[in-house]
């Protein structure tokens, strides 16, 4: 997971919507994958529960994406390498996390067990 930045306690914009999400949907702020019309609680908390462990596997799957970008921008032999303090910069990190999450990256590039 994401490390806290500095910048936590700021007033940060709605996320982009997902994509799978239908517009018109979407623009419902009472909307949320059709949560909102399932009465039978036991179906409720059945659906919450399947977005809430897809949410999950799409977050940590993201947060591999981002290592092997950071890994990536921060490499030497990039003529246009990024230093840790720009990545952070960039994705809103400290930069003790980015230089983590490049090393991560690394190692996902390698082929590293990256299983908790």
């Amino acid at each position: 997971m994401a490390e806290p930045t500095p910048r936590r306690n700021e007033l940060r914009l709605r996320p982009a919507p997902l994509l799978f999400e239908p517009a018109e949907a979407s623009a419902d702020p009472e909307h949320f994958f059709d949560l909102e019309s399932i009465d039978d609680p036991r179906a409720l908390l059945d659906r919450a529960t399947e977005l809430t462990q897809a949410f999950r596997a799409a977050a940590d799957r993201a947060m591999e994406f981002q290592a092997v970008a950071a890994a990536q921008l921060a490499d030497p032999r990039r003529f246009d390498r990024l230093t840790t303090a720009d990545i952070a910069e960039r994705a809103e990190w400290t930069e003790d996390y980015a230089k983590k999450m490049v090393e991560f990256g690394r190692d996902l590039m390698r082929g590293g067990d990256h299983t908790d």
